[in-house]
């Protein structure tokens, strides 16, 4: 088979078939967690480096992908990376304790981290930019189906069968990804740049240290005292590699990307609010099961809602801010959010749960609505130069705020599980999602720092197409 045929045939099928993996793996084991943590003899409040050690090892090993696949070639580094996510996956489903659990999903982050940016990259290579918005549309409708699908299956596995099953259905998944890729993925390969190996290695492992410090914070495995200091450590290490990026030709992120305005207010935007947004999968499934005693089927449906919600206002987003401008949607739609997710705390055991049903709906439109603004107004104002290194940046802000989010809030439920005297369980999801949407309102001043103006470039040129 030809290059050019193989470049058309089925990529974008190779593709789509990557990001629903990943979008099904994100959301399918939020509503698994109370009945792996039965299983695996251990609390359903302290899982979450279950969920964090995946999306933390995404996001260190995403900036390496584009290099592995100038080195390999994109078939081969494609067919690697699916085959560690199945082989993940399949860790995963026979773990019998967390800590093997916990390792198992470190494999499959590292497959998680290449496969899509590698499929994404051969789409680049493969189509003329004139072909490659209808198939980068097609590419994206099994990652916005996934987060719909997820809990809901998630739910149905838990239930009717076990929680290995949320793991053991990727496997045929990624078979069917190896066989198309092995006859229909071409190997393009590109002229190797140097790698900067002490960066990658000075970044990584501060997000490992911060992460780790909050994480086992929150679990309790070891001392507070060593938990601080470990977090310590990361941004000891965080300083460690600005100090290294200053003086190094070609460092992973070069720091002077961050003199772009609306990019430094994206991604600082996109790191403080997040942590509320981050929060509300991992928050929602567990005060339903653990704090109200339902089922994992019914924790799944009641997330079904938000998905729908992002799902259906990405049709009006445009133009939303063409009639606000990214300022006023971005400080308004935080301030909603941050409102929402606080009103979580009103929830009640005796109540209906169909109450719950618009809010979440309501919560998935606005918070669709702000990610879009927020990727969008952080890469607008990138050149040529900049665009490769501020497009992997805000991949890996993205992935870290997911694991923040679910730290953070797991670190805030923990403090009050201990030192809320004679609070009950609910009280304390209650009080969680207080703070976490006082934090999320918070956030909102982040965005005043953008000028009514900005953005403009960017809604003139979406109206113009």
């Amino acid at each position: 088979m030809t290059q050019s045929a193989r470049s058309v045939a089925g990529l974008p099928w190779i593709a789509a078939t990557a990001f629903f993996m990943q979008a099904l793996d994100a959301t399918i084991l939020n509503t698994a967690i109370p009945a792996i943590a039965k299983s695996l003899d251990h609390s359903p409040l302290a899982m979450q480096s279950a969920i964090i050690s995946y999306t933390l090892t995404v996001a260190m090993l995403i900036p390496i992908s584009g290099w592995l696949a100038d080195r390999f070639g994109t078939r081969k580094v494609f067919i690697t990376s699916v085959s560690l996510f199945a082989l993940g996956s399949l860790l995963c489903a026979l773990s019998n304790s967390l800590i093997m659990l916990v390792s198992a999903r470190v494999i499959q982050g590292v497959g998680g981290a290449m496969m899509m940016p590698v499929a994404r990259l051969a789409l680049l290579r493969a189509y003329p930019r004139s072909e490659l918005l209808p198939v980068l549309n097609f590419v994206s409708i099994p990652g916005l189906v996934g987060p719909v699908v997820g809990p809901l299956l998630g739910g149905w596995l838990v239930t009717y069968a076990t929680w290995h099953w949320i793991f053991l259905i990727n496997i045929p998944i990624g078979l069917i990804g190896i066989f198309y890729a092995y006859h229909y993925m071409p190997n393009f390969t590109a002229p190797i740049r140097k790698f900067d190996i002490i960066g990658f290695l000075l970044f990584g492992l501060s997000l490992v240290m911060l992460l780790s410090g909050l994480t086992l914070f929150s679990e309790h495995i070891i001392s507070t005292e060593f938990s601080i200091l470990i977090f310590i450590v990361g941004i000891v290490l965080m300083l460690l590699y600005v100090g290294h990026a200053r003086k190094y030709v070609h460092p992973l992120f070069h720091l002077s990307i961050f003199k772009i305005r609306t990019f430094s207010i994206g991604i600082l935007g996109s790191i403080v609010s997040r942590l509320g947004t981050g929060c509300v999968p991992f928050l929602m499934p567990l005060m339903l099961q653990v704090g109200f005693g339902y089922s994992a089927l019914i924790a799944g449906c009641m997330m079904a809602p938000t998905a729908l919600g992002s799902l259906l206002v990405k049709s009006v987003v445009t133009q939303i801010l063409g009639k606000l401008g990214y300022r006023k949607t971005l400080i308004g739609v935080t301030i909603l959010i941050g409102i929402m997710i606080a009103q979580f705390s009103l929830q009640q055991a005796n109540e209906a749960l169909w109450i719950l049903l618009v809010p979440l709906f309501l919560l998935g439109m606005v918070m669709s609505t702000q990610f879009t603004a927020m990727n969008t107004i952080t890469l607008g104002d990138l050149t040529d130069k900049t665009a490769s290194s501020g497009n992997s940046l805000m991949a890996v802000t993205q992935q870290l705020s997911i694991s923040f989010g679910v730290a953070v809030s797991a670190t805030v439920l923990h403090a009050y599980e201990t030192f809320s005297s004679g609070g009950t369980m609910i009280n304390s999801f209650h009080y969680t999602f207080i703070t976490m949407g006082i934090i999320t309102l918070l956030s909102s001043l982040v965005f005043v720092m953008l000028k009514p103006e900005d953005g403009d470039n960017l809604i003139a040129k979406k109206h113009a197409k």
